[in-house]
């Protein structure tokens, strides 16, 4: 079904509207990951997680360029991303440090772009949206803190699927210790297990816990801070000759650290173990799933 709309886009230091036609199927927030063609398939199973509680999350269909690149389920009053899910694609771990960040139209408005767009030069512009999602004045002075990616460029190799992930509806704030140490580590253990055992698809889900904490600007509450962070992969071809002690950790595995200065190692478990951890930390119900059949496959 297409749909016209007003868009507003940049020419120079000029904001002109302009009529675009957009298809409805193609827009990025959504009802449904489940029910999106080509959304759902970056969940194992078309199958998103399950038992999350709040009615307030927004489902966004990444999209850069025309294209869908993956999903977050975004929080709009903490301006962070809950969790991002994504396929995994073979790298040499290279970071992209040329990409400007990025923000979400759509999630401003409803006649919003449904691709992710480059921050206005203007800071005064980053008004019209910062009450939907995080602007870059957010982190600007907060040199304790890093701008963590849910779904890392490092684990992206198509230099497009790399730039998407620098839009800050896919990052949330980490202690510079903890990112720069521990889940960098982590991030780094997870793509060499995956380009060395994983020969079919691999299905990433990082996501966040969050408490209280929050990054102040203005004398407001502006960025949830995550108590943890945890990401899961599900990969079920997997090279079966592969060491013992990495052969343990396929179909699927899972992993957590405390977002902090101190005591902030990574535990990697088994996805039933993170569930249960993760139940405990967050607004969930007795069913909460990560992925579909915790990766097992019916085969």
């Amino acid at each position: 079904m297409k749909l016209t709309v007003n868009c507003w886009f940049w020419f120079g230091t000029l904001l002109i509207p302009l009529t675009c036609l957009i298809l409805r199927s193609q827009a990025g927030v959504v009802e449904d990951f489940s029910r999106v063609e080509r959304c759902k398939d970056f969940l194992y199973m078309g199958t998103p997680p399950r038992g999350y509680l709040s009615t307030s999350l927004k489902k966004i269909c990444q999209r850069f360029v025309d294209e869908p690149r993956f999903i977050t389920l975004y929080n709009p009053q903490k301006h962070i991303p809950i969790y991002s899910a994504f396929i995994f694609k073979k790298s040499d771990g290279e970071k992209r440090v040329d990409v400007p960040w990025m923000f979400e139209p759509q999630l401003a408005t409803d006649k919003g772009s449904s691709n992710m767009e480059p921050f206005p030069q203007s800071s005064l512009m980053h008004k019209n949206f910062e009450d939907t999602q995080a602007v870059l004045e957010d982190y600007a002075d907060v040199v304790q803190y890093e701008r963590g990616q849910l779904n890392p460029d490092e684990h992206q190799a198509d230099p497009q699927d790399k730039a998407a992930t620098y839009t800050l509806t896919n990052v949330v704030p980490l202690i510079r210790e903890f990112s720069f140490g521990p889940w960098s580590t982590q991030v780094e253990v997870t793509r060499k297990r995956l380009n060395n055992y994983c020969h079919g698809k691999a299905y990433l889900i990082t996501g966040v816990t969050t408490s209280g904490n929050m990054i102040r600007r203005d004398n407001q509450d502006r960025v949830a801070i995550p108590e943890f962070v945890w990401t899961a992969y599900c990969c079920t071809d997997y090279d079966h000759n592969a060491p013992y002690s990495e052969r343990y950790k396929f179909p699927a595995f899972g992993a957590y650290g405390l977002n902090d200065r101190v005591n902030n190692h990574i535990v990697e478990v088994p996805i039933k173990n993170l569930e249960k951890f993760l139940k405990g930390k967050m607004e969930v119900d007795k069913n909460f799933q990560i992925f579909y059949n915790d990766c097992v496959s019916d085969l």
